[in-house]
């Protein structure tokens, strides 16, 4: 019984850093530019074709596909932003949630007219390996996942904290109007906040691919997942978002064990609301960001 509990809890973990890095790029977007960006698993399913595309027809390992999905995400939204998002930033939320909503329905419908339905899945030589560590079975892909998105976590929170241009999205976080005062370029921050928070979410496609395959109403759920920790975590808080996504994958992961197959988003969404009933703000109110 408690190996496999602890099974459940490391397959939770595995999945929850890919959570987190949909989730981190999620609250960032909020934080930042206050605007709640419902495309953002399309950008989750971009890149996982990208990469995709790039191992069956150059051979390209989806861990190195990182190094040219995350920049295209980034240059993606950096346009978007600048050729999108800034037109309805003054405006109320209504056309913001519909500019959002607009651009998830024309890119799964773009992908499903180019792709078709199928799922589409790349398989690497780490794709079917595991090891055993004291009866606890670890997917090697998974594995790598996690580290990786562990990794680009922790590069973007030294982003935030050490860089200039980072130190300037935190302000514009806190406070828009000072921030604008102190000499800060809003559209420059808003820019590079929504390529990172892309490219995010390419490096999350990318390290998908080895296990997880591509349709083009993939991002569905983990955009849903998201939201879920963007709330839970306290919103606009990156280091709140990851905390959750890692609750979230664990509690998704015990459902599934314990009750049923179907069970895993019922259990975080109990979660959720549990928590919101307890500290309304979300887990990490009162967290400096």
């Amino acid at each position: 019984m408690t190996e496999t509990i602890i099974q459940a809890i490391v397959n939770g973990l595995l999945i929850g850093g890919i959570y987190a890095l949909v989730s981190i790029g999620v609250t960032l977007i909020f934080g930042v530019i206050k605007i709640v960006n419902f495309a953002h698993g399309e950008f989750v399913m971009i890149g996982m074709y990208i990469t995709y595309f790039l191992s069956t027809l150059f051979a390209i390992d989806p861990l190195v596909s990182l190094l040219i999905s995350m920049p295209v995400l980034f240059v993606v939204g950096v346009l978007i932003q600048h050729f999108l998002i800034r037109r309805v930033l003054g405006l109320n939320d209504l056309p913001q949630i519909f500019l959002t909503f607009a651009m998830s329905l024309l890119l799964i419908n773009v992908c499903l007219m180019l792709f078709s339905a199928n799922y589409r899945s790349v398989h690497t030589w780490y794709s079917d390996e595991a090891f055993n560590v004291l009866g606890i079975f670890i997917p090697l892909a998974k594995l790598i996942s996690f580290v990786v998105a562990m990794v680009l976590s922790v590069a973007l929170w030294i982003f935030l904290h050490t860089t200039d241009l980072g130190k300037a999205m935190r302000a514009s976080s806190q406070n828009r109007v000072v921030a604008q005062l102190m000499g800060i370029n809003p559209n420059r921050v808003f820019a590079v906040a929504l390529g990172v928070a892309l490219a995010l979410a390419g490096a999350a496609g990318s390290l998908l691919m080895p296990f997880y395959p591509a349709t083009p109403m993939v991002g569905q759920i983990f955009v849903l997942m998201a939201f879920v920790a963007v709330v839970l975590g306290t919103l606009g808080n990156v280091r709140g978002a990851l905390v959750a996504s890692l609750l979230m994958g664990v509690a998704e992961s015990l459902g599934v064990q314990f009750i049923g197959a179907d069970s895993g988003l019922i259990v975080v969404f109990i979660l959720l609301l549990t928590t919101l009933a307890l500290k309304p703000g979300g887990l990490a109110t009162g967290w400096k960001n």
